[in-house]
Protein backbone atom coordinates (compact mmCIF):
# COMPACT_ATOMS: atom_id res chain seq x y z
CA UNK A 1 0.00 0.00 0.00
CA UNK A 2 1.50 3.47 -0.88
CA UNK A 3 1.38 5.28 2.29
CA UNK A 4 2.17 8.54 -0.38
CA UNK A 5 -0.61 8.41 -2.00
CA UNK A 6 -3.49 8.00 0.56
CA UNK A 7 -1.71 10.79 2.46
CA UNK A 8 -2.38 12.87 -0.89
CA UNK A 9 -6.00 11.62 -1.53
CA UNK A 10 -6.38 12.48 1.70
CA UNK A 11 -5.41 16.02 1.21
CA UNK A 12 -7.79 15.94 -2.13
CA UNK A 13 -10.39 15.00 -0.56
CA UNK A 14 -9.78 17.34 2.47
CA UNK A 15 -9.82 20.44 0.16
CA UNK A 16 -12.55 18.89 -1.92
CA UNK A 17 -14.41 18.69 0.90
CA UNK A 18 -13.97 21.84 2.15
CA UNK A 19 -14.84 23.77 -1.06
CA UNK A 20 -18.06 21.12 -1.51
CA UNK A 21 -19.09 22.87 1.69
CA UNK A 22 -18.29 26.27 0.95
CA UNK A 23 -19.53 25.69 -2.39
CA UNK A 24 -23.29 24.77 -1.00
CA UNK A 25 -23.82 26.63 1.74
CA UNK A 26 -23.42 26.05 5.15
CA UNK A 27 -26.11 23.91 7.41
CA UNK A 28 -26.55 23.00 10.97
CA UNK A 29 -27.44 19.27 11.64
CA UNK A 30 -30.83 20.41 12.75
CA UNK A 31 -31.61 21.88 9.05
CA UNK A 32 -30.66 19.09 7.09
CA UNK A 33 -33.30 17.32 5.00
CA UNK A 34 -33.35 13.73 5.07
CA UNK A 35 -31.94 13.71 1.37
CA UNK A 36 -29.29 16.15 2.66
CA UNK A 37 -28.16 13.29 5.44
CA UNK A 38 -28.35 10.74 2.93
CA UNK A 39 -26.16 12.81 0.67
CA UNK A 40 -23.76 13.56 3.03
CA UNK A 41 -23.43 9.73 3.97
CA UNK A 42 -22.91 8.89 0.40
CA UNK A 43 -20.26 11.71 0.01
CA UNK A 44 -18.07 10.47 2.76
CA UNK A 45 -18.69 6.25 1.68
CA UNK A 46 -17.32 8.10 -1.57
CA UNK A 47 -14.50 9.69 -0.44
CA UNK A 48 -13.55 7.13 2.02
CA UNK A 49 -13.85 3.77 -0.65
CA UNK A 50 -11.54 6.24 -3.49
CA UNK A 51 -8.95 7.02 -0.32
CA UNK A 52 -7.61 3.17 -0.25
CA UNK A 53 -8.40 1.63 -3.21
CA UNK A 54 -5.23 1.25 -5.58
CA UNK A 55 -6.65 1.13 -8.45
CA UNK A 56 -8.95 4.51 -8.07
CA UNK A 57 -6.13 7.14 -8.68
CA UNK A 58 -6.42 11.11 -7.62
CA UNK A 59 -8.15 12.40 -11.31
CA UNK A 60 -10.62 9.62 -10.32
CA UNK A 61 -11.45 11.02 -6.69
CA UNK A 62 -11.31 14.44 -8.26
CA UNK A 63 -14.28 14.04 -10.96
CA UNK A 64 -16.26 11.81 -8.31
CA UNK A 65 -16.00 15.25 -6.30
CA UNK A 66 -16.77 17.51 -9.05
CA UNK A 67 -19.67 15.44 -10.51
CA UNK A 68 -21.21 14.99 -6.76
CA UNK A 69 -20.92 18.92 -6.18
CA UNK A 70 -22.45 19.58 -9.80
CA UNK A 71 -25.64 17.57 -8.78
CA UNK A 72 -26.13 18.75 -5.48
CA UNK A 73 -25.88 22.47 -6.72
CA UNK A 74 -28.17 21.92 -9.61
CA UNK A 75 -30.64 20.03 -7.42
CA UNK A 76 -30.17 23.10 -4.73
CA UNK A 77 -31.28 25.54 -7.56
CA UNK A 78 -33.78 23.56 -8.95
CA UNK A 79 -35.94 23.00 -4.96
CA UNK A 80 -34.75 27.36 -5.17
CA UNK A 81 -36.23 28.48 -8.31
CA UNK A 82 -39.09 25.91 -9.52
CA UNK A 83 -41.56 26.55 -6.14
CA UNK A 84 -43.45 23.55 -7.78
CA UNK A 85 -40.93 20.69 -7.85
CA UNK A 86 -39.70 21.67 -3.83
CA UNK A 87 -42.67 19.71 -2.43
CA UNK A 88 -42.38 16.13 -4.26
CA UNK A 89 -38.07 16.72 -4.37
CA UNK A 90 -38.00 17.92 -0.45
CA UNK A 91 -41.44 17.04 0.98
CA UNK A 92 -43.48 19.68 2.75
CA UNK A 93 -44.78 20.33 6.10
CA UNK A 94 -47.18 18.84 7.64
CA UNK A 95 -49.60 19.95 10.05
CA UNK A 96 -49.79 17.14 13.00
CA UNK A 97 -52.01 19.53 14.74
CA UNK A 98 -54.98 22.05 14.17
CA UNK A 99 -57.10 24.06 15.91
CA UNK A 100 -56.07 22.13 19.23
CA UNK A 101 -57.24 18.77 17.05
CA UNK A 102 -54.94 15.98 16.58
CA UNK A 103 -54.91 15.07 13.30
CA UNK A 104 -54.77 11.20 13.08
CA UNK A 105 -54.25 10.77 9.13
CA UNK A 106 -51.36 12.86 8.95
CA UNK A 107 -49.28 11.54 11.79
CA UNK A 108 -49.86 7.98 10.02
CA UNK A 109 -48.61 9.38 6.90
CA UNK A 110 -45.24 10.82 8.85
CA UNK A 111 -45.11 7.40 10.69
CA UNK A 112 -45.69 8.89 14.07
CA UNK A 113 -48.17 7.79 16.75
CA UNK A 114 -48.96 10.08 19.50
CA UNK A 115 -46.13 8.77 21.96
CA UNK A 116 -43.64 9.89 19.56
CA UNK A 117 -45.67 13.48 18.58
CA UNK A 118 -45.97 14.19 22.93
CA UNK A 119 -41.99 13.19 22.53
CA UNK A 120 -41.45 16.29 20.12
CA UNK A 121 -43.67 18.71 22.40
CA UNK A 122 -41.64 18.05 25.33
CA UNK A 123 -38.87 18.95 23.61
CA UNK A 124 -40.35 21.95 22.71
CA UNK A 125 -40.92 22.55 26.53
CA UNK A 126 -44.48 21.81 26.31
CA UNK A 127 -46.01 18.92 28.36
CA UNK A 128 -49.40 18.61 27.41
CA UNK A 129 -50.93 18.22 24.13
CA UNK A 130 -53.97 20.40 25.27
CA UNK A 131 -52.01 23.56 24.97
CA UNK A 132 -50.96 23.45 21.56
CA UNK A 133 -52.77 25.28 18.91
CA UNK A 134 -50.96 24.08 16.07
CA UNK A 135 -47.91 21.80 15.30
CA UNK A 136 -46.10 21.79 12.40
CA UNK A 137 -43.94 18.66 11.94
CA UNK A 138 -41.29 20.21 9.56
CA UNK A 139 -38.89 18.76 6.40
CA UNK A 140 -36.19 18.25 8.56
CA UNK A 141 -37.51 16.32 11.41
CA UNK A 142 -38.64 19.04 13.82
CA UNK A 143 -42.13 20.35 15.00
CA UNK A 144 -42.79 24.04 15.31
CA UNK A 145 -45.70 25.04 17.65
CA UNK A 146 -48.00 27.73 18.64
CA UNK A 147 -49.42 27.31 21.86
CA UNK A 148 -53.39 28.35 22.49
CA UNK A 149 -53.49 31.83 24.15
CA UNK A 150 -54.47 30.65 27.49
CA UNK A 151 -51.45 28.49 27.44
CA UNK A 152 -48.69 31.51 25.94
CA UNK A 153 -45.73 33.23 27.75
CA UNK A 154 -46.93 36.52 29.47
CA UNK A 155 -44.46 39.12 27.46
CA UNK A 156 -43.15 42.41 28.67
CA UNK A 157 -45.60 44.28 26.70
CA UNK A 158 -48.57 42.04 27.93
CA UNK A 159 -47.88 43.61 31.79
CA UNK A 160 -46.52 47.08 30.22
CA UNK A 161 -43.40 46.53 31.05
CA UNK A 162 -40.82 48.86 30.03
CA UNK A 163 -38.69 47.49 27.39
CA UNK A 164 -35.41 46.39 28.15
CA UNK A 165 -32.52 46.24 25.69
CA UNK A 166 -31.03 43.09 24.48
CA UNK A 167 -27.54 42.10 26.20
CA UNK A 168 -24.99 39.48 25.38
CA UNK A 169 -22.38 38.32 28.22
CA UNK A 170 -18.93 38.59 27.45
CA UNK A 171 -16.28 36.36 29.39
CA UNK A 172 -14.34 37.84 31.86
CA UNK A 173 -12.34 34.69 33.02
CA UNK A 174 -12.55 31.17 32.72
CA UNK A 175 -10.38 28.77 35.11
CA UNK A 176 -8.15 31.27 36.52
CA UNK A 177 -7.14 32.96 32.76
CA UNK A 178 -8.38 36.44 31.98
CA UNK A 179 -10.22 37.29 29.10
CA UNK A 180 -8.05 40.38 27.90
CA UNK A 181 -9.47 40.84 24.14
CA UNK A 182 -12.80 41.27 26.19
CA UNK A 183 -11.87 43.44 28.70
CA UNK A 184 -10.74 46.04 26.13
CA UNK A 185 -14.03 45.72 24.05
CA UNK A 186 -15.79 47.14 27.16
CA UNK A 187 -13.13 49.85 27.86
CA UNK A 188 -11.59 48.39 31.07
CA UNK A 189 -8.22 46.42 31.82
CA UNK A 190 -6.88 44.48 34.47
CA UNK A 191 -6.97 46.07 37.25
CA UNK A 192 -10.62 46.99 37.14
CA UNK A 193 -11.61 43.90 37.13
CA UNK A 194 -8.95 43.03 40.53
CA UNK A 195 -10.71 46.11 41.99
CA UNK A 196 -14.28 44.60 41.15
CA UNK A 197 -13.61 40.84 42.36
CA UNK A 198 -12.16 42.58 45.24
CA UNK A 199 -15.41 44.46 46.39
CA UNK A 200 -17.03 40.75 45.58
CA UNK A 201 -14.92 39.19 48.29
CA UNK A 202 -12.57 37.09 45.93
CA UNK A 203 -8.85 37.57 46.26
CA UNK A 204 -7.82 34.73 44.79
CA UNK A 205 -8.71 34.27 40.94
CA UNK A 206 -7.27 30.52 41.25
CA UNK A 207 -10.83 29.71 43.10
CA UNK A 208 -13.33 30.64 40.29
CA UNK A 209 -14.19 29.15 37.55
CA UNK A 210 -15.97 31.23 35.69
CA UNK A 211 -16.31 35.29 35.22
CA UNK A 212 -18.97 36.66 32.95
CA UNK A 213 -19.84 40.62 32.31
CA UNK A 214 -23.32 42.15 31.54
CA UNK A 215 -23.93 45.68 31.00
CA UNK A 216 -27.09 45.88 32.77
CA UNK A 217 -26.30 42.86 35.64
CA UNK A 218 -22.26 43.30 36.22
CA UNK A 219 -20.44 40.38 36.59
CA UNK A 220 -21.84 36.92 37.46
CA UNK A 221 -19.27 34.38 39.55
CA UNK A 222 -19.29 30.68 39.37
CA UNK A 223 -16.66 29.68 41.82
CA UNK A 224 -14.92 25.87 41.11
CA UNK A 225 -17.32 22.88 42.75
CA UNK A 226 -16.76 22.75 46.49
CA UNK A 227 -15.05 26.64 46.95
Amino acid sequence: MDYGMIAFKLAISFAGLWVLTRFLGKKEISQLTPFDFVSSLVLSELVGNTIYQDDVHYPELLFALMLWAILSYVFEKITQYVKRLRGPLEGAPSILIRNGKVNLKELKRNRLDLEQLRMLLRQKDVFAVKEVAYAIFETNGSISILKKPQYDNVQRGDLKLEDKKPDYALRMLEDGQIDEENLRKIGKDINWLFAELHRMGYDDREQLAYVEWEEDEGLFVLEHEGE
